[in-house]
């Protein structure tokens, strides 16, 4: 069945609020002081994050693709598998339910943000930080995570009727992502993830805010874009 543009971006609208609002809130819950998650480590982001993908690729995948991700959108119509002049309605929906997902997030952390002192703590919430002060390490982290996530989602959902089972795997490979070689960004693989919520970040009136980090912000907008598409015409051109 073919949906109209409208409902497919409603659809990316909603999965990406889904994604950022899960994968973030599981930020939330190990970052923030006094949660009852906090501390608890790592591998418990991982778990957010790749549910987080997951469940709206599930949901959504036979309506709008399920791209929830700029980077996703813009390396399929360079591969000349999705129509140019539908990427901007999809980039703004994606990048609404960013915004839209990290509201939820504050709003239902609110307490936790009022108690928590490290503006880097606060602002990891929200989006990348490069732990490393180094904007070229964050680009190949960011150029690197992101080619192997678009690689292995085009693998997996290559050629199917319903791409729908693939994304489990799509899910766990999000996942050790994370846990595997998020430990150096974030990571965001995905620019309307980070730039959304870092645009609220930088609104929003925290007692504790500190500085949105926005000289960092091209990083994990242009990596993930070059990355996926990297990653997507290697898979064109190969198989």
């Amino acid at each position: 069945m073919h949906y109209s543009l409208l409902v497919r971006c409603i659809a990316e609208f909603i999965g990406t609020a889904i994604m950022v609002a899960l994968g973030n809130g599981s930020v939330a819950n190990v970052e923030l002081k006094n949660t009852k998650g906090y501390h608890g480590g790592w591998v418990l982001i991982g778990f957010g994050y790749g549910i987080g993908v997951m469940i709206p690729a599930l949901m959504f995948a036979t309506i709008s693709g399920a791209q929830i991700n700029p980077a996703m959108t813009i390396a399929s119509a360079v591969a000349g598998s999705f129509p140019w002049q539908e990427v901007l309605p999809y980039v703004v929906a994606q990048l609404l339910g960013a915004i839209f997902g990290q509201l939820a997030v504050v709003l239902a952390y609110k307490p936790f943000y009022d108690r928590t002192t490290d503006t880097e703590a606060i602002l990891g919430t929200f989006s990348t930080i490069d732990a490393a002060n180094s904007q070229l390490n964050g680009f190949i982290n960011e150029f690197l995570g992101t080619f192997l996530l678009v690689l292995g989602a085009v693998a997996m959902t290559a050629d199917k009727v319903d791409p729908r089972a693939d994304f489990i795997g799509l899910g766990f490979l999000v996942m050790c992502l994370v846990v595997s070689l998020g430990g150096a960004t974030g990571p965001a693989l995905n620019p309307a993830r980070d730039i959304g919520p870092r645009l609220l970040h930088a609104i929003w009136p925290f007692p504790h805010k500190g500085s949105s980090q926005f000289a960092y912000s091209w990083v994990p907008i242009v990596a993930p874009i070059a990355g996926a598409t990297a990653a997507t015409l290697l898979y064109k051109g190969i198989f």
